[in-house]
């Protein structure tokens, strides 16, 4: 029997399938890595803690702030997955805090923490204005589909109850029609408490920290959770 060598074409329509066949299983597993990076990247959460220096940790040693006690709360509670960062800047009022929103709440931001007004307050400006830039605040926040959990503040007594009625009123009502995660009082706990401030009795110490961690957590727990079911496919 005499053997016949395969025509020449024959060969090479072998030869270009099999490559073809290898290059395609080349592009599968290059698309299967594509497509399982996104969605790892995708499960991290990152919440920005926007606000003043009730949130900047103010004259407090590093890493001893709201911040970056919240993330080290959250890690103890086995949240592996969410970053908190610190964009609290001492002496922000909410004007300060809009000039700033678009730099200091970065891309792939999934929640902020809204903070300010305090010195909105102390300073006595008009809450009118406060109202209109934490509503802008808000609004723009919420076009990027950022969750928003607003913290509230009160008024200092000495500035008169028809002061204290509009500036105390504006944070429960912009949370009202925003459909907010509200958390009524961002030193709940903490005010006016001499062991738990530092001595100018506004500025939480390293103690009073832990204590607005405790109070606020289930709030910053309803934060992740619609965070997370945004998040869903």
């Amino acid at each position: 029997m005499t053997f016949r060598r395969p025509p020449q074409n024959l060969l090479m329509r072998y030869g270009l399938s099999a490559r073809i066949c290898k290059l395609a299983a080349i592009l599968a597993l290059l698309l299967a890595i594509v497509a399982t990076a996104p969605a790892h990247a995708d499960s991290s959460i990152r919440i920005v803690a926007l606000g003043d220096s009730l949130s900047a940790g103010y004259m407090l040693p590093p890493g001893k702030g709201f911040p970056e006690q919240l993330q080290k709360a959250l890690r103890e509670k086995g949240i592996e997955d969410v970053e908190i960062e610190n964009a609290g800047v001492s002496g922000d009022t909410s004007s300060g805090g809009l000039a700033r929103l678009d730099w200091a709440v970065g891309e792939n931001t999934d929640g902020v923490i809204l903070e300010l007004g305090a010195n909105d307050a102390l300073r006595g400006i008009d809450p009118a204005i406060t109202r209109k830039n934490l509503e802008t605040i808000i609004t723009r926040l919420q076009a990027r589909g950022i969750v928003v959990l607003l913290a509230g503040m009160y008024a200092p007594p000495n500035l008169g109850r028809e002061y204290g009625d509009a500036f105390n009123s504006l944070y429960p009502e912009l949370a009202e029609r925003y459909q907010l995660v509200f958390y009524p009082f961002f030193l709940d706990g903490v005010a006016a408490d001499p062991d738990l401030n530092l001595g100018d009795g506004m500025h939480p110490n390293e103690a009073g920290v832990l204590v607005m961690i405790d109070h606020i957590m289930p709030k910053i727990d309803k934060l992740i959770s619609d965070i997370r079911a945004r998040k869903q496919p």
